[in-house]
């Protein structure tokens, strides 16, 4: 009885030990996605109340883990029955990413001042723009998250099925704890700041460190932004680089970067009028 315990035990030793070191591999070869993936969420859950962060940021993380609870399995289904199927979901989900990276160019480019009472409309309406900003981040983490499992499952594809399940189920939780954990660190860095003043008497380094934080946001929100709609362009075109063979021999000689920069550009000028005639058409259904 004590024997067939302790062979047990040991074999989930092994077990916890062979998942150590997929996990391992599988984290370190999402991790530029995973950088990509923080950059966007990053600055999806800026530009709120500081009262209202952390709750866009619970709701958006909340999203976030639905996603990968219906991604880790639908992958492994798909996997097993028709492998083509993740590829074609990945492209598609390219596109969606490279027309919300080009659509955020636009706006700025095309951006116009407000008058004041369209303004005081959006202060009334912030709860809507609330909404439907965790919903739009929630979409593209959902998009994100099906590129990162499965680079993570084909990390281990040579694994056994359980090796192969943990592992995935692992990196997922790494994407989603760790990522929200470091954005809500980034939008509550001026409140920490705002409190090392206060500890300080406004004097000292705590004040001048608290100081810093305080004037850091702005700057780091503003870089969060492009670097945000810069990863949707890059991860779009990595997944059409990656999974199109005609785009991946096309332009050898080029950077990876520039190349994939470009793929995703310009599939987001394709899906930009193709998006507006579809809401056009889903608003006048609704009508």
């Amino acid at each position: 009885m004590a024997s067939g315990i302790f062979a047990v035990l040991d074999d989930i030793a092994a077990l916890m030990d062979d998942v150590a070191v997929t996990a391992k591999l599988a984290t370190r070869k999402t991790a530029g996605i995973l950088g990509d993936d923080l950059a966007v969420n990053a600055e999806k859950a800026t530009g709120f109340l500081s009262s209202r962060e952390i709750p866009v940021l619970i709701a958006i993380m909340k999203g976030s883990f639905i996603n990968k609870l219906i991604i880790v399995p639908v992958a492994f289904l798909l996997q097993a029955l028709y492998p083509p199927a993740i590829t074609i979901i990945l492209v598609l989900g390219g596109f969606y990413l490279a027309f919300e990276g080009v659509e955020k160019i636009i706006e700025f480019l095309f951006h116009r001042n407000k008058e004041g009472n369209e303004v005081i409309a959006e202060i009334k309406n912030d709860e809507a723009a609330e909404k439907a900003k965790i919903k739009s981040a929630v979409l593209t983490d959902f998009i994100l998250s099906i590129e990162i499992v499965i680079i993570a499952l084909g990390a281990v594809l040579n694994q056994p099925l359980t090796i192969q399940i943990i592992t995935v189920s692992i990196v997922a939780i790494i994407a989603t704890v760790g990522v929200y954990g470091i954005v809500a660190l980034i939008v509550r860095m001026d409140d920490a700041g705002y409190r090392l003043m206060q500890k300080s008497g406004n004097k000292g380094f705590l004040n001048t460190l608290g100081e810093i934080l305080v004037k850091a946001l702005p700057i780091v929100i503003k870089s969060l932004a492009v670097i945000g709609t810069i990863a949707l362009l890059l991860v779009s075109g990595g997944i059409f680089d990656h999974n199109i063979k005609f785009l991946h021999d096309l332009l050898p000689n080029w950077n990876e970067m520039i190349k994939q920069l470009l793929f995703g550009t310009i599939a987001g000028l394709m899906m930009v009028p193709l998006f507006s005639v579809g809401k056009k058409l889903i608003a006048a259904v609704r009508n």
